[in-house]
């Protein structure tokens, strides 16, 4: 995979510029086409950098929906990916009509009019177009005749433009601007109180209420509609090759693997515990930033996991005590501070440190087959309730035939150490195996809001500089 940035085009001379316009008329006003991926072993996509498209996580990596899928389709294929980013989903198919590359994957609705210029490539996600507004915006629009008034911006040549000049064209009152911002700046300045409201789909809503929660939903615009790729007119076998590969048994696990990793974790918006969350991130989490970043050095554990799992255990309170005696930051048991030989479990750099030597012991005893992220997960679950019933709740998914190495399989599994069909056969017994489940997916939840808060910090910045050098980080 190389990253393409587009460059700015350098400044013609007159009459380069005559020859250069003379030519574009010539032929139609599309550049030079792409040779197919088959032939130059290279797939060249243009996407745009947001949570639910392609990003980079903290250590440089590629990540993101689509690039997962793309890089899959690819991989299927034997190709390199050369991706181009662009600001907005405009660009992106720009980029597209003027030949610069072979397929868009940038979160696209399927829509008849972009049908007509691109050879329409394989669906992967379902979505509804949501209106967004502020929380405290009263009343809130919940019905298409009340938005008369409202300061309604969206992004500029986006399906949700053309939804709303349907909807001007069929209810009085109803008023928008386009926008050059993207949708997720768009969600910002709502969020802000810099305009009323604003147009996205729902997975972009999901990810960006964990930011800003009180970004809220007014009302749904639109039914079930499709998110997917679009391709090169003139590339009409390599769109039907993405839609078999997509509709296949690999583009259907691929699709499972990033539903799983992306959103499955999220659950149901909190409103109250997000915002204490922000808050937190603002006001405490700075007093123990360096802490973390500390223990990750030492623990190869990343600083943003163990800052999410301090937070799901004590809302970052050093003094943190419950009523069964775990205590501190972290809420070491006495029989785990004192294994760990931690003396005072109310000490938060003792307790921080202790913490993640204890997940990476429980890492570590897990087998080498379990791949990432799925290890990480596992030696979640077994820090919340213990090896013995982690490892019973192995053993049952062998017996049922699912796998014990996929935390998609132990989510359903672990459950059942609470169902009298199933503990009274195993080692350790009773367990509420419901808990490890939620503790792990708030977790991942908590993870992702923190994340940003850490990439901004100068002693974060240091040790992923240090993780690049080492060959990466120790776990995902």
């Amino acid at each position: 995979m190389r990253l393409r940035l587009q460059p700015p085009l350098k400044r013609l001379s007159g009459l380069a510029l005559v020859v250069l316009l003379g030519l574009a008329a010539w032929f139609g006003g599309a550049g030079p086409r792409l040779a197919p991926p088959g032939e130059s072993g290279v797939l060249e996509v243009a996407t745009r950098n947001a949570a639910t498209t392609y990003y980079l996580d903290r250590h440089r990596t590629p990540a993101g929906p689509e690039h997962d899928l793309v890089e899959r389709f690819a991989e299927a294929n034997g190709w390199r990916v050369e991706w181009s980013l662009h600001d907005t989903t405009a660009e992106v198919l720009a980029a597209l009509d003027a030949g610069e590359v072979h397929l868009a994957a940038a979160g696209l609705t399927h829509l008849p009019e972009r049908d007509e210029r691109f050879a329409r490539g394989p669906a992967h996600t379902e979505i509804v177009e949501q209106l967004v507004c502020h929380r405290d915006a009263r009343p809130l629009p919940r019905r298409l005749d009340a938005l008369a008034g409202r300061e309604i911006r969206v992004t500029a040549r986006s399906s949700y433009a053309t939804r709303l000049k349907a909807l001007v064209n069929r209810h009085s009152g109803v008023r928008f601007r386009e926008d050059p911002r993207s949708t997720e700046s768009l969600l910002r300045a709502v969020a802000e109180r810099d305009i009323d409201c604003t147009v996205a789909d729902a997975n972009i809503v999901r990810m960006a209420r964990r930011h800003f929660p009180h970004l809220e939903v007014a009302l749904n615009l639109t039914g079930r509609e499709s998110l997917g790729w679009y391709l090169a007119d003139d590339q009409p076998a390599l769109a039907e090759a993405a839609r078999d590969w997509m509709a296949g048994d690999a583009g259907r696990a691929a699709r499972q693997d990033v539903q799983a990793r992306y959103y499955d974790y999220l659950g149901e918006f909190d409103f109250v515990d997000l915002r204490a969350l922000n808050q937190r991130i603002e006001k405490r989490l700075p007093r123990f930033l360096d802490l973390f970043v500390a223990a990750e050095r030492r623990t190869g554990i990343p600083a943003d996991l163990l800052a999410a799992l301090a937070y799901q255990e004590s809302h970052w309170d050093p003094q943190a005590v419950s009523p069964t005696g775990v205590r501190g930051i972290m809420m070491l048991t006495r029989n785990t501070a004192k294994s760990l030989g931690v003396t005072d479990r109310l000490d938060p750099a003792a307790a921080i440190e202790g913490g993640a030597r204890y997940l990476a012991d429980r890492r570590q005893r897990l087998p080498e087959a379990i791949p990432e992220p799925d290890r990480t997960f596992l030696a979640l679950a077994s820090y919340n309730i213990g090896r013995g019933h982690v490892l019973d709740a192995q053993q049952l998914a062998r017996e049922l035939g699912k796998d014990p190495h996929s935390w998609a399989d132990m989510k359903e599994v672990l459950p059942l150490k609470a169902d009298r069909r199933y503990y009274p056969r195993t080692r350790y017994g009773y367990a509420r195996g419901y808990e490890p489940v939620h503790y792990v997916e708030r977790i991942r939840n908590y993870r992702d809001v923190i994340r940003h808060a850490l990439e901004a910090s100068p002693a974060l910045e240091a040790d992923t500089a240090q993780a690049r050098a080492d060959g990466g980080p120790a776990s995902g």
